[in-house]
């Protein structure tokens, strides 16, 4: 059983508190936020809901969450099934609040937890002087912020903690939360942020010392091995400046007997820009500044003052960049950077790659040495930099990946690189995990186990040797891994660079529909990538119509629709599992499957119009029917403002900012369940699909759609004849949306006419062509391609 907690309270309802409680709030459960007063925490709240990118998933959520102050603690926490405390960052406060709760509760086996949210104070010393009762059922809860958006939730135990409640959390914080869980040890700043923050200012000492500015650095030190593309200096301007200055200042005074210590001791260079109110992107400014114009500037560390940015020059970088491999970019880097990167004469002869070798080796020396620390096995601290700093690799792995080659030149650098707690290595090629507390290979944690991601590398390999299809583009693939309990579901797997929907992958997915449907119970569609789908393939569409391939492009329009309505159609149910950005063609593709399975990231939308296109792929089509099922026949109601929902969503190009949101848009539908966890997106669309097939599931049949005609065209041409003498639209714009409205009121037909599916797709096709046609709309698509950002013309 999946644990819930029906009724939490939120003690605090500061910058974190308040987020916390939207989070959970978008969970399911009834949420009390509490702070010194209800005016103090209605006001908490409101900032919350007012932060860009929203803590909300959708409005409706804000209903659970009730606001009041301390006054109504007693009241609040003997209510609850959870107590999240979430005040100041100090001790003695947290501690006086927690004993404020306890004399609330009644705590019990089976009772209600207590947790801390805490980035690195001491869980033992909080617990000191509760009761055993209260302190088997409390443990630290380290949430990263953005608590929606930050992947890392680190739990953190006291000697006397009940492991089997904390584990059941765990489970709770994975599934209901999203979240990507480890157990930490109670030691200062717990994992992520000791390790992340020994690195970063490494980082600020070796450029300094080196001569490289910020904008240099994070060239080195983001994509380039394997880690997120803010890097160093703009993952400190998004954190804010202030707030790094005061967690390195929290290390260096707890971590007194760290082998490192001085690393922590905050650079000079952050105080001077906290005393500047350079904050990072929070103040406008910090190692990086925006003009007004747009332009960003990199802050100069010899003057102080803020300079264009600049590229990295260096031979040894350029030749890592043509290995795909971001660990072997490392050991490539590593090699290059280990003379020490001078000349005879003194001068640095490479400083990029010096900074690198430097940098590198300091931080899998200290991961190394500190992990048996840190926590119970490798695993967990490889874990807490991917989910909490966005490595590729953990740092004990990526020991591992470097082989005994590239290690022997680490440990040359680093004097004596320390064996991962006296293992020969971190991980066994049976998938065990070195164990500190075990001395020896273990199997993985049981959260790393429960909530392990679907190995669709695996599934791959199956497919290929059971001769089904795939290409560069997607793979049909079996989903029978493990415990899935999905036996007779085929997948698609999209790996396309963005997903980008072309012939090649159109074609695998109709093979992919037909092959389901002669030999399987389901299928699902999804990808292991960050975004579903960018849509469909606008350099071949552009390339074609400015060739004037009308022919063609009208069989890949046909062929895209033929896809999408055979998704629809097909004798067994199709789930669609979108995530992260779903657009244009993208949307299309769950707008025609029986189900879709969004996680709970996802940011769908219909965004053709931006480049002066209608969806063409189905899309148009299905949501016109879903306007027109909005209003079930007999009914009496107006069908017009349905219709004008859908052609707003799509004539905007609005993006769902989450799958919650998607609902209101129309582009999911209540039925389709929301996952919270990437790693368990693929399991559940298969259970969903499993279910679907064993509950006897069937086809819709294709009815008519009943539309609004001359009346909806009409309305449309009013609305936007207003919109454009206001300035509001181009001429342009009013082009494509009366496009779309012929589409979806059916043509030139009277109001109420009954018309096929067939009919609206024929409209949707010919619309999409015409668009396509125009150089206005080419221009658009030119400009897009070459900015990524949209043209009004």
């Amino acid at each position: 059983m999946i644990p819930r907690y029906p009724n939490v309270t939120v003690l605090g309802a500061g910058t974190m508190g308040a987020q916390l409680a939207c989070l959970i709030a978008g969970s399911g459960s009834r949420v009390r936020l509490l702070d010194l007063d209800a005016a103090t925490a209605r006001a908490g709240l409101a900032r919350a809901v007012k932060l860009q990118p929203s803590p909300v998933y959708a409005p409706e959520d804000l209903a659970r969450i009730r606001t009041s102050g301390f006054d109504e603690l007693d009241d609040a926490v003997a209510a609850s099934d959870w107590v999240l405390e979430a005040i100041v960052e100090r001790l003695e406060p947290k501690r006086e609040l927690l004993g404020r709760v306890e004399a609330a509760l009644e705590v019990a086996p089976g009772g209600p937890i207590v947790t801390t949210n805490t980035s690195g104070l001491s869980i033992t010393a909080l617990a000191e002087g509760r009761s055993d009762a209260f302190r088997q059922r409390f443990f630290g809860t380290h949430f990263f912020n953005p608590p929606r958006y930050a992947r890392l939730l680190e739990l953190v135990p006291h000697a006397e903690t009940d492991r089997a409640v904390m584990e059941a959390f765990a489970t709770y914080g994975t599934v209901r939360l999203g979240k990507g869980v480890v157990i930490a040890r109670d030691t200062p700043a717990f994992i992520a942020n000791r390790l992340g923050v020994h690195g970063m200012l490494t980082v600020l000492r070796l450029a300094q010392e080196l001569g490289l500015g910020p904008d240099e650095v994070d060239e080195l030190t983001g994509e380039l091995i394997g880690r997120p593309k803010s890097a160093t200096f703009r993952t400190l301007d998004l954190v804010g400046i202030d707030v790094a200055l005061a967690v390195a200042e929290h290390c260096h005074e707890a971590l007194a007997d760290d082998p490192d210590r001085e690393v922590f001791e905050p650079p000079p260079i952050l105080r001077r820009l906290v005393e500047q109110g350079a904050l990072g992107t929070k103040s406008g400014a910090g190692f990086f500044r925006r003009e007004p114009d747009g332009e960003i500037l990199a802050l100069d560390f010899e003057t102080g003052d803020y300079r264009a940015r600049r590229k990295v020059r260096s031979a040894a970088v350029q030749a890592a960049r043509a290995e795909a491999d971001p660990a072997k970019r490392v050991a490539l880097l590593l090699a290059a950077g280990g003379s020490g990167g001078q000349t005879a004469g003194g001068d640095r002869a490479d400083p990029a790659a010096e900074l690198l070798r430097r940098a590198l080796t300091s931080e899998l020396r200290y991961a190394a040495q500190l992990a048996p620390q840190m926590a119970d096995d490798a695993w967990s601290v490889d874990a807490a930099m991917r989910w909490g700093f966005g490595w590729q690799h953990g740092p004990l792995e990526t020991i591992d990946l470097l082989g005994e080659t590239a290690r022997s030149l680490l440990d040359g650098a680093a004097g004596a690189l320390p064996s991962v707690g006296g293992a020969p290595a971190a991980y066994t090629e049976d998938g065990r995990t070195w164990s500190f507390e075990q001395d020896r290979p273990a199997p993985l944690p049981a959260i790393a186990r429960a909530t392990a991601p679907l190995d669709l590398a695996a599934a791959r390999e199956r497919a290929r040797a059971n001769g089904l299809p795939g290409n560069a583009a997607a793979s049909v693939i079996e989903l029978t891994d493990g415990g899935l309990e999905a036996e007779g579901i085929l997948g698609v797997e999209l790996h396309g660079k963005l997903n980008v929907i072309g012939m090649d992958s159109l074609d695998l997915l109709r093979r992919a529909v037909a092959l389901a449907s002669e030999r399987a119970d389901g299928l699902v569609i999804g990808t292991a990538a960050a975004d579903f789908s960018a849509g469909a393939n606008l350099a071949l569409l552009l390339i074609e119509a400015e060739e004037g391939e009308w022919a063609e492009l009208d069989r890949a329009v046909r062929a895209f629709q033929g896809v999408t309505k055979a998704m629809r159609y097909a004798p067994v149910p199709v789930v669609v599992a979108p995530r992260g950005r779903t657009l244009g063609g993208g949307a299309e593709l769950v707008l025609g499957g029986a189900r879709a399975q969004p996680l709970a990231e996802t940011y769908i939308g219909l965004v053709e119009s931006g480049v002066g296109l209608i969806p063409g792929g189905g899309g148009s089509t299905a949501m016109a029917r879903r306007a027109a099922a909005s209003v079930p026949d007999g009914v009496g109601a107006d069908p017009f403002p349905a219709l004008l929902h859908v052609i707003t969503t799509i004539g905007t190009a609005r993006v769902a900012t989450s799958a919650a949101e998607a609902r209101a848009l129309w582009l999911l539908r209540d039925a389709d369940l929301i996952t919270a966890s990437p790693d368990r997106q693929w399991a559940d669309a298969a259970r969903t699909a499993r279910a679907l097939a064993d509950g006897g599931y069937r086809p819709p049949a294709p009815t008519p759609i009943r539309v609004l005609g001359r009346r909806g065209i009409a309305a449309a041409e009013a609305l936007t004849y207003n919109q454009l003498v206001g300035g509001q639209v181009s001429e342009h714009d009013r082009k494509v949306v009366l496009g779309l409205a012929r589409v979806m009121s059916g043509g030139d037909v009277a109001e109420g006419t009954l018309v096929s599916e067939d009919h609206l797709l024929d409209l949707e096709r010919e619309v999409f062509l015409k668009l396509l046609g125009e150089p206005l709309t080419r221009a658009r698509i030119r400009h897009t391609l070459k900015t990524g950002k949209p043209l009004r013309n």
